[in-house]
């Protein structure tokens, strides 16, 4: 999926995350992540946000991250959010994303 402009999800708000996302023409991807349990949660936080990029077929985009403590599925929720905002698709195939977790 191509990234056609900025767009974000979520919120700084306690246990939630703030996805940015823009387009980043062919340097692959970059994330940038600052959370409150960097420690603990950090490269499982990188993890699911790219995960969820590559099921999303995107391929160049700049990401930064603001968590405050979000679960998984919020951040993969506030991922795929963006990223169709970013791509301005209207159109969502809930069916795939559903199967995801199945």
């Amino acid at each position: 999926m191509e990234m056609k402009q900025n767009a974000s999800a979520g919120t700084t708000e306690s246990s939630d995350i703030l996805i940015m996302i823009e387009p980043n023409g062919t340097d692959g991807l970059q994330l940038e992540l600052d959370s409150s349990v960097e420690k603990q949660f950090g490269q499982q936080i990188r993890k699911k946000i790219l995960d969820t990029l590559e099921k999303l077929a995107v391929m160049n985009a700049k990401i930064k991250a603001v968590d405050k403590g979000a679960l998984d599925c919020t951040i993969e929720a506030r991922t795929v959010a963006a990223v169709y905002r970013a791509a301005q698709e209207e159109t969502i195939d809930w069916q795939v994303i559903q199967s995801w977790n199945a």
